[in-house]
């Protein structure tokens, strides 16, 4: 035997190995379908409630904390709290009214 021969003849394609590997390539489209992250509408949902109630805690939270440090500052503290709040409540409410005017796709 010189090192240029193989030992043994290559055996030739069967047409069960054909069979096998479409099978075996079926069996992983079904696979990789049924592990592909479904968006549905109650995740939708769910994200889009948190968003609101993340901009409305944002909104009020924010407002009191710079609407304190400027009363603070400034000496006029009540009504540096009140104004905060009040402007943290509008940009909350502005945020929401735009999420709600978006696309469903966006």
């Amino acid at each position: 035997m010189s090192d240029d021969e193989p030992a043994r003849e290559p055996i030739e394609e069967d047409a069960r190995i054909d069979a096998l590997e479409k099978r075996l390539a079926a069996a992983r489209q079904r696979e990789d379908e049924r592990n592909r992250p479904k968006a549905s509408g109650a995740d939708a949902n769910y994200r889009s409630g948190n968003r609101v109630l993340a901009d409305l805690l944002g909104g009020l939270l924010g407002g009191a904390v710079i609407g304190y440090a400027i009363g603070h500052f400034t000496d006029t503290n009540p009504w540096g709290l009140l104004v905060g709040l009040f402007l943290g409540i509008v940009v909350a409410f502005r945020n929401i009214i735009r999420a709600a005017n978006q696309r469903p796709d966006e």
